[in-house]
């Protein structure tokens, strides 16, 4: 079988994007029932940070909201899916590639080699530009300078093809939103970028230093009798590992990460704009060599290397952080190298809210599927002749319900966090330089207090980028092994749409810092660099059913976790920094963990206060409860020992699961079906659509 041809997957941009089907409102869009104003929302979010509220009289109204199984009402489905999907121009920041993913060119095909697959993404990435440049020829720049829509194209396509969703992160956030980002977009031509005519790359981590940044060897070295660069790769370990390099997908340019060394003296890493291949193959100078297939979809992996390879001056992307003169004169706004280096990479913020919006839209994907799949097979009841679907037993949708909790909370959270990092600029690409830290010095006034006002927001951001990611990552794998295994045998073939989840989720919690890493250097700031939001004193006992004293109870357990590990901190041994360190990371890290947890249950409350349909609100308190309930349960002996936590509660709280699982289960197509996939998508799935991998086999 043979890869479709670019002109075939091309035939679907020139269909441009229809308009929302008839019938429904597309994500978030203005014209779901009870959808709000801009103003209207600001206001109510502005009104919601206090999240204490009247346990007896919500938890009656929540259930007498609560219709019986199968009657929710579509009302409460488009509510829903307007709260999944909020934020600025929802239709075009979601609507637009919803409505792609629903043509032919998206479809599994089947009886690919590897190398087919990674070339059938370049194609497909090409139809997403496609779909861009019929906007506008400079509309991929702009797309590069905007948070919210680049995030929401990973959600949509990190379903249907984890080797686009990678590729799409390369192209558009790692390369041609660093050219965006510095002073090289005002000065140079993007277009051979925008149209695609070369496919841009990153090239930043090495093949024996990985994290370790400040290891790198790359080097760019000021060439003062030539004019411009010799960029060389000086030992085998600091090779470029491991970016798209290849030929496949036609001719590339790369964004590299090299010392800037100028006349011997190590002036810190920045970024050189270097055309990599043309249509006849690689430069010379630099070397290229695939590495084996990975985990999950294929994608044109390399080892990179250069040898003395010759750049002009205007190669070196510069900015406020760093700014050279062709006779060699550095001039920066920030104080030392390593504000440089973090200010010239700061796209990887970014890069991880791509990761997690990838990851994000592959947990719901396996959530709608497997949802179908429970209420469609059907086994032996326990009377004779009765046939139920598996979706009627406790052990099958409990499952089930819990993952759907968390994908929620997971979803609120990333809305939250790409809000605060759009946030951080203008509309303009200033968020970039926000995450990293490095701003103007100055403010106009010369007072200097701007950017010291500014830095805290930045970091506190930054760093929940970072948790975030690490955590939506895991909990996303998680649910797709879930969602696998509740579809059985089924569920191992792709054609299902689930088998290749687990193994794509993978490379995004390694991707743009590994998950590990990057969340202990947050506990690293946390453990003294962050305050706990604990709730006031409470003068009665809370009620186990109440999701606002859930969340209270979650925030006592992140201050737990964080005076654990400044006492360990505090108490370590003394002169070894790595035994205190080692002494201090486990509780720190628990602390992390509690951190997020928390923070994605105040998104859902909020996300819950904000619905205007009496079901949708009682369905997201449902699940919220469920949500916290499930993450309290390995606090309970300390909220118990610290006297937050009564006896009599502790045994309430496995009936008070119970409860909130048995209103939210009869609903689970409701919640599900709010997620929106395409049902031109759905059609082509197996389990999604009442049917199993035999029909594959009446398919030509």
């Amino acid at each position: 079988m043979t890869v479709t041809t670019s002109e075939a997957l091309r035939t679907e941009a020139s269909r441009r994007v229809p308009p929302p089907p008839a019938g429904g409102p597309e994500p978030g869009s203005p014209s779901a029932p009870g959808a709000t104003t801009t103003a209207e929302r600001d206001v109510t979010q502005d009104a919601t940070q206090d999240v204490t509220r009247d346990a007896s009289s919500d938890v009656s109204r929540d259930a007498d909201a609560l219709p019986g199984a199968g009657t929710a009402t579509a009302d409460a489905r488009a509510d829903l899916t307007r709260l999944l999907f909020a934020g600025p121009d929802p239709d075009r920041t979601h609507g637009t590639w919803r409505r792609l993913l629903g043509g032919p060119a998206f479809t599994y095909r089947p009886g690919l080699a590897p190398a087919e697959r990674a070339a059938l993404s370049y194609e497909r990435l090409r139809l997403l530009n496609d779909v861009l440049t019929a906007e506008d020829p400079a509309a991929p720049a702009r797309f590069a300078a905007d948070p919210h829509r680049l995030a929401a194209l990973h959600e949509w396509i990190g379903p249907v093809d984890g080797g686009l969703t990678t590729l799409a992160s390369i192209h558009y956030n790692l390369f041609l939103g660093s050219l965006v980002d510095h002073d090289l977009a005002h000065d140079h031509d993007l277009s051979p970028f925008t149209a695609m005519r070369r496919v841009g790359t990153f090239l930043c981590t090495e093949l024996e230093h990985g994290n370790d940044v400040a290891a790198m060897e790359t080097v760019a070295v000021l060439d003062r009798e030539r004019g411009g660069f010799d960029l060389h790769t000086p030992t085998p370990g600091a090779a470029k590992f491991m970016p798209n390099t290849s030929l496949t997908g036609g001719p590339k340019t790369a964004v590299v990460a090299a010392r800037l060394l100028v006349d011997g003296e190590d002036q810190g890493i920045f970024l050189f704009l270097t055309p990599l291949s043309d249509e006849h193959g690689h430069l010379p100078g630099i070397r290229v060599r695939r590495l084996p297939n990975r985990t999950g979809t294929p994608v044109d992996h390399c080892l990179t290397s250069f040898t003395h390879v010759r750049l002009p001056h205007e190669a070196l992307l510069q900015g406020e952080h760093g700014r050279l003169t062709p006779e060699g004169s550095l001039t920066s706004v920030l104080g030392n190298r390593r504000k440089r280096f973090l200010r010239s990479i700061g796209r990887v913020t970014m890069g991880k809210l791509c990761m997690s919006a990838g990851t994000l839209g592959m947990a719901r994907a396996a959530l709608t599927i497997a949802v179908r799949h429970a209420h469609s097979r059907r086994i032996s009841g326990p009377r004779a002749g009765e046939r139920l679907p598996v979706a009627a037993h406790r052990s099958h949708h409990g499952r089930l319900l819990d993952a759907l909790a968390t994908a929620y909370a997971m979803t609120f959270l990333h809305r939250e966090v790409v809000d605060r990092f759009a946030g951080l600029g203008d509309g303009e690409g200033d968020w970039a330089a926000g995450a990293a830290g490095a701003g103007r010095e100055d403010r106009a006034d010369g007072t200097g207090r701007g950017d010291r006002e500014d830095r805290g927001d930045r970091e506190e951001i930054e760093r929940l980028a970072a948790v975030a990611k690490g955590w939506i990552t895991w909990q996303a794998r998680d649910i797709a092994i879930e969602c696998r295994e509740r579809c059985g045998a089924q569920g191992l073939f792709p054609a299902n749409g689930i088998s290749d989840l687990p193994a794509n989720i993978e490379g995004g919690i390694t991707a743009e810092g590994d998950n590990l890493v990057i969340w202990v250097k947050a506990a690293s700031e946390m453990v003294f660099g962050h305050t706990v939001p604990l709730p006031p004193a409470r003068t009665a006992p809370g009620d186990v059913d109440d999701p606002a004293f859930l969340r209270d109870l979650l925030t006592h357990a992140e201050s737990l976790w964080q005076k654990r590990a400044r006492t360990a901190l505090r108490e370590g041994p003394s002169g070894d920094p790595t035994g205190r360190w080692n002494a201090t990371s486990t509780p720190a890290l628990e602390m992390v963990e509690a951190h997020a947890c928390r923070t994605a249950a105040d998104a859902f409350l909020t996300a819950a206060d904000r619905a205007t349909d009496p079901t949708a609100r009682a369905l997201l308190r449902a699940l919220c409860r469920v949500f916290l309930l499930r993450r309290l349960r390995e606090h309970t002996g300390d909220l118990l020992a610290e006297g937050l936590l009564t006896p009599d509660q502790v045994r309430a709280l496995p009936r008070a699961l119970d409860t909130a699982t048995a209103e939210a289960a009869p609903h689970l197509p409701t919640l599900a079906e709010a997620f929106d996939l395409p049902p031109d998508l759905l059609a082509t799935i197996p389990l999604a659509s009442d049917a199993g991998i035999t029909r594959t086999l009446e398919q030509p």
